[in-house]
């Protein structure tokens, strides 16, 4: 969500204050929940045109006087920065259209914020879309009902900044009870289930044809892993093992659930938030907070080297990154990205402001994907967005055979990023200066069914923000790139 949507969720909840109206009472009336209202006040929700005429109607709102209030700074800059979206390039909106717009304030102003407010629609309808099935009908509560268990979790996370200090004492206080090292080994941790949780554990062979690697029976206090895990592997499932039993002991999921003004909306969602708190815990465990700020910052968040020093798997390294949220030793703000080698993205955790698809397949210009290419060799590269938002982007491809067979193993490319001015802490970017990133930024976009770009050479289809137009006498790099005004049709009798 962006600046537009808190300003408008600001001066709504301004509104309803100054008129002394409960948010239960103005929910009934625009026949939506006060959860629901209560994420639009705070800027969480983008609002559908239709629910904010109703709302400015409730609060007896001139719509004019609020959409021209919304645009800030001067107004000729504001329009001219549409002159840059996409959409407008397609619909030829030139400089003269602007500078006589420039001339009424308020009419631009009104442009200005219908505009962005038709994209931070358009986006959460997207959203809508992603989760339809083909030929589904939209629901009339789809705009609340959208919201998964997934989406649920993320914000959790979100709230508290992925950053979790008791479990983080926790950890501390079972690696300095039973004297870890730096390097922990799966015996350690073996001995550390028994003495701390009277946990036994027993290498398994699961039966044939199953995949599970881990069954935690807290009442029976035995813990079976799969024998086939590797030492690495092994590690961060008895750390996630102690986490769950942590978790329970501290009943810390309740707490902080509870601690919420708002209550849950999906059952489902305290088990998915256990589990991130488990393996959050598991990274704590391995990879102490303080030991492993340091050495990020010693090393530029060299992620193999780390993976070397802590003897833990890159992914892990990767994980932890994300978990610096500490105020007193905050660390550079990533995004994740697991990806395999059909593109299908099956974690994902943003930091940085960037926004994934749930469905519908992610960017092929995205290093995450790139990585394959080159499986040996670290990809990097600067990702410049259609909305003008740009990143360092790095990624490398790991691998778990199976009986020296990839086919019937696993491999996975591993993603991070963070915003291009924060590249300068890396050590992969030392030599791409951000200076230069206007020459070797790619194009990117999000997912090609919702991105803006006009002129992608591998756009795989058409994007819901243009009509999908047919001619047979003009052809573009990609079948499916919209065909601009400006360039105009084919064909006998055209003059072309």
């Amino acid at each position: 969500m962006g600046d537009l949507d808190a300003t408008v969720g600001a001066r709504l909840r301004a509104l309803r204050l100054g008129r002394e109206l409960k948010q239960a009472d103005v929910a009934r009336q625009l026949h939506i929940s006060p959860a629901y209202l209560n994420l639009i006040e705070k800027g969480h929700r983008t609002v559908p045109f239709p629910l904010l005429w109703r709302a400015l109607e409730i609060y007896g709102q001139d719509a004019e006087a609020f959409m021209g209030g919304l645009s800030d700074g001067r107004i000729d800059a504001t329009l001219a920065k549409l002159l840059d979206e996409p959409l407008l390039r397609s619909l030829s909106v030139d400089a003269d259209t602007v500078r006589r717009l420039s001339a009424e304030p308020q009419l631009a102003g009104t442009v200005a914020a219908l505009f962005n407010l038709y994209k931070n629609s358009r986006s959460q309808l997207e959203q809508l879309l992603e989760r339809a099935k083909p030929g589904a009908p939209v629901p009339r509560d789809a705009f609340d009902d959208s919201y998964s268990p997934f989406d649920e979790v993320t914000d959790l996370l979100q709230e508290h900044h992925n950053w979790f200090p008791d479990l983080e004492a926790e950890a501390d206080r079972l690696r300095r009870d039973h004297g870890l090292a730096r390097q922990v080994h799966s015996t350690e941790l073996l001995k550390l289930l028994r003495k701390a949780f009277g946990i036994r554990t027993e290498l398994a062979d699961f039966p044939e044809g199953s995949s599970v690697i881990r069954k935690l029976d807290s009442g029976a206090r035995r813990l079976e892993v799969a024998r086939s895990l590797t030492e690495q592997f092994l590690k961060f499932q008895l750390g996630t093992s102690a986490g769950l039993l942590v978790l329970d002991r501290l009943g810390l999921p309740r707490k902080l659930l509870a601690s919420r003004r708002k209550p849950l909306r999906h059952a489902e969602t305290e088990r998915l938030f256990k589990i991130n708190l488990a393996n959050y815990f598991a990274g704590a465990l391995l990879l102490p907070y303080r030991d492993f700020f340091a050495e990020a910052q010693r090393t530029r968040y060299d992620v193999e080297l780390m993976a070397t020093l802590f003897a833990v798997t890159y992914e892990t390294v990767a994980h932890r990154m994300c978990n610096l949220g500490d105020p007193r030793r905050r660390g550079v703000p990533f995004h994740f990205l697991r990806a395999d080698v059909a593109g299908n993205v099956s974690k994902r955790y943003s930091a940085t402001g960037l926004r994934f698809a749930e469905r519908g397949g992610s960017c092929p210009k995205w290093a995450v994907h790139n990585a394959f290419l080159n499986p040996s060799v670290l990809s990097r590269q600067y990702s410049l967005l259609p909305d003008g938002a740009s990143y360092f982007c790095f990624a490398r491809v790991v691998a778990q055979p199976i009986a020296g067979s990839l086919v019937r193993g696993s491999i996975y490319s591993i993603g991070l990023g963070t915003q291009a001015h924060d590249a300068r802490h890396l050590a992969y970017a030392d030599d791409l200066p951000l200076a230069q990133m206007g020459k070797l930024a790619i194009p990117a976009g999000v997912t090609c069914r919702f991105c803006e770009r006009t002129d992608c050479n591998q756009r795989a289809a058409p994007s819901y923000r243009f009509a999908f137009a047919v001619d047979e006498h003009v052809k573009k790099e990609s079948f499916f790139s919209p065909l601009l005004s400006h360039e105009g049709r084919g064909g006998p009798g055209s003059g072309r």
